[in-house]
């Protein structure tokens, strides 16, 4: 008997020690797990901040191309062709009196 309790006493440093170092593995994988969590944290609040002026950008673009459009529609008609004729060359209608400033 006086045997199991020598035992039994030898045991309890070793696993002592034993927990001892699990519990420091788990706390360490803990305070890694959270540095890693704050920095997905921050580069999630990147990309987001990324995602919404892309999506401004988007839209102006977007605007844009419609703007692109209109004009290329009155590009296509003879109100332009008249503009351009008027403005550039200086043509009219025959009865049509044009008068231009003097410098």
């Amino acid at each position: 008997m006086a045997r199991r309790r020598t035992a039994m006493n030898a045991r309890k440093p070793q696993n002592l020690l034993s927990m001892m170092l699990i519990s420091l593995i788990v706390i360490m994988l803990i305070v890694t797990l959270k540095i890693n969590c704050a920095r997905l944290e921050e580069k999630k609040a990147s990309l987001v901040s990324r995602q919404n002026y892309l999506t401004e950008q988007i839209k102006k673009e977007e605007q844009r191309t419609e703007e692109i459009e209109a004009y290329r529609q009155y590009t296509q008609t003879l109100k332009y062709v008249e503009d351009i004729a008027k403005e550039r060359l200086g043509l009219g209608y025959p009865d049509e009196i044009i008068f231009e400033a003097q410098d």
